[in-house]
Order: C-alpha cells, then sequence, then structure tokens
C-alpha cells in the first residue's frame, strides 16, 4: 500500500509550484484557477558537469562590472536606486494606456544619448508606429535601434548581432518561441522567453527591460514565477484623467522597495517631476470650511496632499458615504469615531470626502486631516490658513504616531505651512492639556493627545472638550 502511494503521480501548479497528490482545479497556494497539471516524473539524476569559473573568496569579487550607470530620467534612477545595473532584469507592469512604453523609449533614447548603444524590440506595434513616437518625443538617436519580431530566436539574433547595452523588450507577452507549446503570453510561453532573455542579460552583462502586462485586478499577467526570476520589479501607476504618473518599486535587489518615482505624461512625451506636491495641493486665496492638508510618505518621499469634504444632510434611510483617493473602511472608522467620541452627529448626513489632483491616501497617517475636513465641512467651519496634520487615529479616539515625522514637518515648513498639528509623544494621552508646541524651520508644531483636543485647537468646537457646535 505505500508503495502503491509513493508512486502515484504528482500534480504541480504552473503558477507556483505547489504540489498535490491528486488533480484540483484550484490551486491551494496562489488560488490560481487551472493551472495544477499533472508533473512529469524525473527519469534521471543529475550528475556533475564542469564549473564556470572557480569559486573565489566573496572579498575578491569585483563589483566593477555592476556599478550603476545613470539612465538619463533622473526620477526612475531614484527608484532603481541610482540607476541600471548591468547585467539585471528589469520587469515594468501597468495598465494599458498607462505610458509604458513611452516612458521605456525616454530612457532607451537617453541612454542612446550617452554613448551606449540600445536596442528596442517591439512586439506590440510596427516600427514605423514607434519611429512616429519617438519623432513625437525626441527619441531618435543614431545609437538607438529598433525592431518589430515576435519570435524568441529572432530577439536573440538581433542581440547577438547589435551587441546592445540596453534591451528593451515591448511586451514579453508577445514573445513567442517555436518549439514550445502554448501561444505567446501563455505560461508556458512566459516562462521559457524570460529565461532565455534573463540568461543573455546574465552572460553577456546586459541590462534586460521587459514590459508586462497586467490582469484586471492589477497584478502581472502571467506566471508568478517570473517576478521571482528578476531582479527589478517595478509599477506604473496613474490615472486615466490626469497627466500625473508614478512609478513604484515592488523588488528592487539593488535598492530600496516602495520608492516612487513621479512623471508628467503628455502629447510631448513623458517628464520627471522633481517636486509634485504642488499638483494635489489647492491654493485657496481665503479660508474654506470642508478642506486641511495631509502629509504622506511615498516611499522616502514625503508628499502634501490636500482632502476636502463635503457634508449634506439628507431623509435617506442609509446615508451615502462616496470617497474618492482614500480608503473607503478608514474613512468609516473616523466618521464613527467623530461621532462616538467628539459628538458630531453624521446618521442623518450624506458624507463625501475626495483628494485633489487624483492623488491617493492610503496610509493612517492621512486620518487627522480626514477628520478636520470632515468636521469643518460639517458646521461650516474653516480651518486655518496654513495648517497641516497627521496622525492616526485609534478607535478611541487617541492619536498614535506616525512614522517619518520629522521628514514629514520638513517638507511642509519648506513649502511654507506655519502650522502643523501632530500627534504627542505620551502613548496614552490623560484627558484634556494644554498642547506641547515647538518651531521647526519656522514653522509652529503642536501636539496633541486626541482628535477632540485637535478639533478644539483648530477652533472647531466651543470650548469644551469632545462637545462641537450644532450645525446651523
Amino acid at each position: 500500500m505505500s508503495k502503491q502511494a509513493r508512486s502515484r503521480p504528482a500534480y504541480r501548479c504552473s503558477e507556483c509550484g505547489w504540489e498535490t497528490a491528486k488533480w484540483v482545479g484550484r490551486c491551494g497556494e496562489c488560488q490560481a484557477w487551472g493551472s495544477v497539471a499533472e508533473a512529469a516524473a524525473p527519469t534521471m539524476r543529475t550528475a556533475s558537469a564542469p564549473v564556470t569559473t572557480p569559486a573565489v573568496p566573496i572579498g575578491q569579487v569585483s563589483v566593477a562590472e555592476s556599478a550603476f550607470r545613470s539612465s538619463g530620467v533622473p526620477e526612475l534612477d531614484r527608484v532603481l536606486g541610482g540607476g541600471l545595473v548591468p547585467g539585471a532584469a528589469i520587469l515594468l507592469a501597468g495598465e494599458p494606456g498607462v505610458g509604458k512604453s513611452t516612458l521605456l523609449l525616454e530612457v532607451a533614447a537617453q541612454t542612446a544619448r550617452y554613448k551606449h548603444r540600445t536596442l528596442y524590440i517591439t512586439g506590440e506595434e510596427s516600427a514605423s508606429q514607434v519611429r512616429l513616437r519617438a519623432d513625437r518625443t525626441s527619441a531618435v538617436h543614431d545609437e538607438l535601434y529598433l525592431a518589430a519580431e515576435t519570435d524568441l530566436g529572432a530577439v536573440l539574433t538581433h542581440i547577438e548581432q547589435v551587441r546592445p547595452t540596453l534591451v528593451v523588450v515591448d511586451s514579453i507577452q508577445t514573445i513567442g518561441a517555436s518549439g514550445i507549446e502554448g501561444v505567446p503570453g501563455g505560461v508556458t510561453q512566459v516562462k521559457e522567453v524570460a529565461a532565455a532573455l534573463i540568461r543573455v542579460a546574465k552572460t553577456r552583462n546586459i541590462t534586460m527591460v521587459l514590459i508586462g502586462h497586467v490582469t484586471k485586478d492589477g497584478s502581472i499577467a502571467g506566471p508568478r514565477v517570473l517576478e521571482h526570476v528578476v531582479d527589478v520589479v517595478l509599477h506604473f501607476e496613474g490615472d486615466r484623467n490626469s497627466r500625473f504618473r508614478m512609478v513604484r518599486a515592488m523588488k528592487n535587489r539593488f535598492g530600496p522597495v516602495d520608492e516612487v518615482g513621479c512623471f508628467d505624461l503628455s502629447a510631448e512625451g513623458i517628464k520627471a517631476v522633481s517636486d509634485p506636491t504642488g499638483l494635489f495641493v489647492e491654493h485657496h486665496s481665503k479660508q474654506v470650511p470642508g478642506t486641511c492638508v495631509a502629509v504622506t510618505m511615498e516611499g522616502r518621499r514625503p508628499l502634501l496632499a490636500e482632502v476636502q469634504a463635503l457634508v449634506t444632510p439628507t431623509a435617506a434611510e442609509r446615508p451615502r458615504r462616496t470617497v474618492s483617493g482614500v480608503d473607503s473602511s478608514r474613512v468609516s472608522m473616523v466618521l464613527a469615531v467623530l461621532q462616538q467620541h467628539c459628538g458630531i452627529r453624521l446618521h442623518n448626513h450624506d458624507v463625501f470626502v475626495s483628494t485633489v489632483g487624483g492623488a491617493r491616501l492610503t496610509e493612517p497617517a492621512s486620518d487627522l486631516a480626514i477628520a478636520v475636513a470632515v468636521a469643518g465641512a460639517t458646521f461650516g467651519i474653516p480651518a486655518p490658513l496654513g495648517v497641516v496634520a497627521m496622525g492616526e487615529i485609534g478607535l478611541a479616539g487617541e492619536l498614535r504616531r506616525v512614522r517619518d515625522l520629522p521628514q514629514r514637518l520638513a517638507e511642509a515648513a519648506r513649502l511654507g505651512f506655519k502650522v502643523a498639528v501632530v500627534p504627542s509623544e505620551r502613548t496614552k494621552p490623560s484627558g484634556p492639556r494644554s498642547p506641547e508646541s515647538w518651531t521647526i524651520d519656522g514653522m509652529q508644531v503642536l501636539d496633541v493627545g486626541d482628535v477632540a483636543s485637535a478639533l478644539a485647537l483648530l477652533r472647531l468646537t466651543n470650548g469644551r472638550h469632545g462637545a462641537l457646535r450644532p450645525l446651523d
């Protein structure tokens, strides 16, 4: 019985490699449908083979060949940790039309201007279509070579003939390998194409940049192993209704993870935005109720974004809670805290919360700015001009400390804000107290222990702790 059990065929998931003794329709590890197939049994053991290079002490390994080289796009260098690394495999994924091809065509052109030969392989467009885009964005250069191919063998031949230092493949889902089962873009094809291109990049010390498609839920299309074998995974994000784009590092073997770069996409091409804060803050000439500026961290970069709120009475049994650019669950939590601990009755009001310029606030540090905006919109009382608020709100109404507070305060002071409301250093605030304050770069910093004290400090109350003025 045990021999029979051991000889039963095993089934393996082509996405993540999960194994099971019987066939199932859905992988138990990555939850992918239709990816479990019978795994071929090993027929022989691998024998010893000659080594390509002898093993040496790690201190004797030269790092000169893996030095960073600028891509010509400063914001992309920031995300990559310094620039392009010879022999690195970079995967750039994003939604259709977000500007992936435009960005990498600009990178290829800038690399060619540095006298580094570049090869751009297009499998989605014809060569003439790419040339039209290059003319529009001023990306034509003698060291930039262009080829329209969809066969892996032809791509490898082009690399052999051109001998570039940078290769851009647009996109890996359109390249197919002859002799391999499946259509281009399938799991087997993508794995084989990626393995061949990465092998060439490592052996010839070529920087290989691969453009990848995404599925409707935003994940990278193809097998999960594709993200494991590459050195860097970048996500290109942006709203179709806005020119603002962001490149975010999800995996980086040569630099920090979760770093972001900001770009402006227009008909003339794509340009780096070194100071994007002005895109997310509306400059009001007078005080406006229902607005507050938050300071969020995108990677290691502080960004200021304005939160706007609108509160209107409603006769509906279930009032509306509509958000744009913020997390709906956190907004619901903030509204519950305001009603329970600050006396703001919102059970018969519609609440709308949005950000300016298409900014997305996902971290809890923007909770206090949302609370200030909602309170101001409820009572028609504007927050003072030149005020920023940051802090995570707990269910007991307390304000929790946020990370990288000095960097956030320095950015707000640089942009001319006069007052910052931040959480107190105390872990457990004990009732109302006078806020402590200090000054940083000419900006006054006030720390408070709970959200009710913060609203009272901004004169959104009638002076009694936790009791707010009624709506007129």
